[in-house]
């Protein structure tokens, strides 16, 4: 990994590396929880939900019926970030895994800010409390100024000023797992992890589960 300073007063922090990634999203999601999203005019925030899609062995992944011009980047290269539209309105956020040619990523659901405050607020004037900042798919690609022109961009060399980093701080030991959301197939897939009782998360669970049961 190679790093660089974080914050005023914050601990080196690292790049995560491009093998990092090259796995199985469901391996990848859970050791992405309390990695930070970092872009390069400060702006900066806590991974702490997750939801994993695998490619042809998943009916809710996009990918799942093969490559199209909407979905190409996530048959790419792993460490990319895939961005899509959904909903007419929202832009979602991918970190791509596996090997070249799967179609697989994670959906980074939610953050919690850490530096670069102001600038997310001024990206998401509707928000009226910092926690609403980044709590969700689409609230954390707008806060991050996240669009389609993103799409592709190399979250390990951070060529579009974008990188996932570790401050040193390791994922929860028993992270709440359950279904993802928003979706209508493999409703049953366990994949979706969020750091518990976490207040930035987009949705709390009224049952939290965890062992990969939902």
């Amino acid at each position: 990994m190679h790093s660089f300073a974080g914050p005023a007063g914050a601990a080196r922090w690292r790049v995560l590396e491009r093998d990092f990634y090259r796995r199985h999203p469901a391996e990848v999601a859970p050791e992405l929880l309390n990695k930070i999203l970092w872009r390069a005019d400060g702006r900066a925030a806590r991974i702490v939900e997750v939801e994993a899609y695998a490619g042809s062995e998943d009916p809710a992944a996009h990918s799942f019926r093969g490559r199209t011009a909407r979905n190409a980047t996530m048959f790419g290269e792993a460490g990319h970030l895939y961005v899509y539209f959904t909903y007419g309105m929202h832009w979602g956020s991918n970190a791509v895994c596996g090997e070249v040619g799967e179609g697989m990523g994670v959906l980074l659901r939610a953050g919690e800010p850490v530096s670069g405050t102001e600038a997310m607020r001024a990206a998401r004037p509707r928000a009226r409390v910092d926690r609403d900042l980044a709590s969700g798919p689409g609230k954390l690609s707008q806060a991050f100024g996240i669009t389609r022109e993103f799409d592709g961009a190399d979250l390990v060399e951070g060529d579009q000023g974008l990188c996932i980093v570790s401050d040193g701080t390791p994922p929860p030991r028993h992270p709440a797992i359950g279904p993802r959301i928003g979706i209508s197939r493999a409703m049953d897939f366990p994949w979706r992890w969020h750091v518990p009782d976490h207040p930035h998360v987009s949705v709390r669970p009224r049952r939290p589960v965890n062992g990969g049961t939902p």
